[in-house]
């Protein structure tokens, strides 16, 4: 009896405001959640007031993405913000054609089949775009300056990522110009991070060019700087968190800033726009951050008129 009762509750509570499901990947210590409630409060939006947020994390488990968002279907909330990239959308759109759903970081959702163009996307699914490809070459260029005679660089990569390919070409364009050779290797998942890191070593690569794209890595982040300083190679993220988990440096969009401008389309939805009509936007912000607590450990000294660049400097 007491069950029925606690279900009849939650089955009412949503129909006082608006109820949004938010899917991630991630864990629920994840700081992309928060950026997304900032977004909301920046609206005018209180939790608990005049709406209402139903989460649900995967904690790193692929397999379980599918059926989290079958729940958040069947609990027939007005929007699904999906944080977790390509793939989480991906399985949120198969779940349902009739929820609006808003994804924050897709690199290209065209590519990826998520929706028709940038432009009109056509169907129950819209969002931003985190695809900024010209930053793979110019992380190449900051890795010359700080070690100016490097001539190879292990580049990892996920190749099953649609949005990869122009990166690469950005990648090869600029090594091409610095007289850089390449190496790259593919990572598809988290095994495949300690091997790539033994492959640089193993062909004395002067510095890691970090371009996996997808949930690989974010999830391990300490694992990953802590990897990064073992080998004593220079690594460039484009993700700010892996640098304030030990990493060398990064240089990429603003993932905060993305999750923050989600809560925009999440808005406009419930007062009445459909998804097929709502742009897909293109990253408008971007970081530069290094950590000389790490530069020191490899014993790499940074150059000043680099950190004079840099949007922040970890000490």
């Amino acid at each position: 009896m007491l069950f029925a009762v606690r279900v009849s509750a939650e089955a009412q509570q949503p129909k006082k405001f608006p109820w949004i499901g938010y899917l991630s990947i991630a864990s629920s210590s994840d700081f992309r959640s928060e950026a997304f409630r900032q977004g909301l409060r920046d609206l005018g939006y209180i939790e608990g007031q005049n709406i209402a947020v139903e989460s649900r994390w995967a904690d790193g488990r692929d397999d379980r993405v599918t059926d989290l968002a079958a729940e958040l279907v069947r609990l027939k909330v007005d929007v699904i913000v999906s944080a977790g990239g390509t793939q989480t959308t991906a399985a949120t759109k198969k779940a349902t054609e009739t929820i609006p759903i808003v994804f924050a970081t897709v690199g290209d959702p065209v590519a990826a089949g998520l929706v028709a163009s940038f432009a009109r996307p056509g169907g129950n699914v819209t969002g931003l775009s985190n695809d900024a490809p010209e930053l793979s070459g110019k992380r190449l260029e900051l890795l010359k300056e700080i070690v100016p005679r490097l001539s190879r660089v292990s580049v990892f990569v996920t190749s099953t990522e649609p949005a990869n390919a122009q990166g690469l070409k950005e990648i090869e364009l600029a090594a091409g110009g610095l007289g850089i050779k390449l190496q790259l290797l593919d990572v598809l998942s988290r095994r495949d991070i300690g091997t790539a890191f033994r492959a640089a070593a193993k062909e004395q690569a002067g510095a890691v060019l970090w371009d996996v794209s997808g949930p690989i890595g974010n999830l391990d982040r300490k694992e990953i700087a802590e990897l990064a300083v073992k080998s004593r190679l220079p690594v460039i993220f484009g993700r700010r968190e892996l640098v304030e988990a030990g990493g060398l440096m990064s240089y990429g969009v603003s993932i905060d800033d993305l999750d923050r401008r989600a809560a925009t389309y999440v808005d406009k939805i419930l007062k009445g726009a459909t998804p097929a009509d709502l742009p897909i936007e293109q990253p408008t912000k971007f970081e530069f951050v290094i950590n000389l607590k790490t530069a020191k450990q490899i014993g790499l000294t940074i150059p000043s008129h680099v950190l004079l660049r840099a949007d922040r400097v970890i000490k």
